[in-house]
């Protein structure tokens, strides 16, 4: 089964009910800077038709140190930050109670699959994989499906990507335009942020050859794995999912 996507709904003319016309699954985006009320994402559910599927993107505050920019949208004081121990997935009190948080919102989406995204500076050292051995290990997921997308050096060690979706049952997040997942997991998730030289640069249209292309690799993936996810995260998201969809139709 391949299902198809984009990364939020903000820029969708008509919100979150216009946008559950055009697709049946949405990344929700704004987990990630700031954790919303629980009432307000079981209203999001309630809004949304029977069958609508929303998958989560991990609050910073487990992947992203207080240093880093992201946490500008956050709503939280400097003074705060400094006396919270977040990111890099430790296993600190607060990286798990950061944990419960999003797994809150998980739930009240009824989410399948909750995205992990680290940052260029989570490298792939021996302290931060034993850091992800304690934290991931530690964590009620429930039914949950993590789904990782590690950055920076760690394309430089598909050995250890491999290794670590295996042992902590990880669903290798990829842009496959750009390479293959490592996990075989049966789930697929696939985020597609354009083809720009930088890597992630979202101001991109793709080609119709492009798309053909995706929507080939998508159906040959779809072979290995029960479910694929594709996910688009570029400037003109909405007309390449929809352009996507009637490819695969």
């Amino acid at each position: 089964m391949i299902k198809v996507g984009c990364c939020g709904w903000g820029f969708f003319k008509g919100g979150l009910k216009s946008y559950t016309k055009k697709f049946s699954l949405v990344e929700v985006q704004q987990t990630f800077y700031k954790l919303p009320m629980v009432k307000t994402a079981e209203r999001w559910r309630a809004e949304a038709p029977k069958g609508f599927e929303f998958s989560i993107k991990a609050w910073q505050a487990i992947t992203h140190l207080p240093t880093s920019p992201t946490w500008r949208r956050a709503g939280l004081k400097p003074e705060e930050l400094k006396r919270r121990q977040y990111g890099w997935l430790r296993p600190t009190r607060d990286n798990i109670e950061a944990w419960r948080r999003t797994k809150e919102i998980c739930d009240a989406l009824k989410a399948k699959v909750c995205v992990i995204q680290c940052p260029p500076n989570f490298k792939c050292t021996s302290e931060n994989i034993t850091n992800m051995h304690k934290f991931l290990s530690k964590i009620d997921r429930g039914k949950l499906a993590l789904a990782w997308e590690p950055r920076g050096d760690w394309e430089e060690h598909p050995g250890e990507i491999q290794k670590l979706c295996e042992e902590l049952e990880l669903i290798h997040v990829v842009d496959l335009m750009r390479r293959e997942p490592l996990s075989k997991h049966l789930i697929a998730y696939i985020r597609l942020h354009g083809l720009n030289p930088r890597e992630y640069d979202y101001n991109y249209e793709y080609s119709s050859t492009e798309l053909r292309d995706l929507a080939s690799k998508a159906r040959k993936l779809d072979k290995k794995h029960r479910e694929v996810y594709i996910m688009f995260n570029n400037f003109q998201m909405y007309k390449n999912a929809v352009q996507l969809m009637n490819l695969l139709k």
